[in-house]
């Protein structure tokens, strides 16, 4: 069964496009080899305690793709907050900072989930609960 988180940017109501240097900085360290497909940037990292995910960086969004528990979520927790992002939850849910709410589409705020960061206890508690821990 496969896992996937969305990541969103958004400035006066626009998605923002992801800032790739953001990206490399946070991917380069877990091994990531960008290849790219169809306008798509793709990554596949690797986390130091070998927990693995695909990160795919398209014009608009970033998508993680079947994340394994384990460090690779601490990845996915930095990549967020250097691209001052919101993570979409499989449930539907917009897990965002609190400082993003302004910046928001009109009617976006009532499926949005605030929190002062973007952290693995956030994650948890919303798109959770997880069979194994994230970490």
């Amino acid at each position: 069964m496969s896992y996937n988180l969305s990541l969103y940017s958004f400035s006066d109501g626009e998605l923002a496009r992801p800032d790739m240097d953001a990206v490399r900085a946070v991917l380069s360290p877990a091994r990531a080899e960008p290849e790219v497909s169809d306008g798509t940037t793709e990554f596949w990292i690797r986390a130091a305690d070998g927990s693995e995910a695909e990160v795919g960086v398209s014009e608009r969004f970033i998508s993680v793709e079947n994340p394994q528990a384990g460090d690779v979520w601490k990845i996915v927790v930095e990549l967020t907050a250097q691209l001052g992002a919101g993570i979409l939850v499989p449930n539907g849910t917009f897990l965002c900072p609190e400082d993003m709410r302004a910046h928001l589409p009109e009617g976006m705020e009532r499926d949005s989930s605030f929190v002062p960061a973007i952290t693995l206890e956030a994650i948890e508690r919303v798109a959770g609960p997880f069979m194994d821990p994230l970490t």
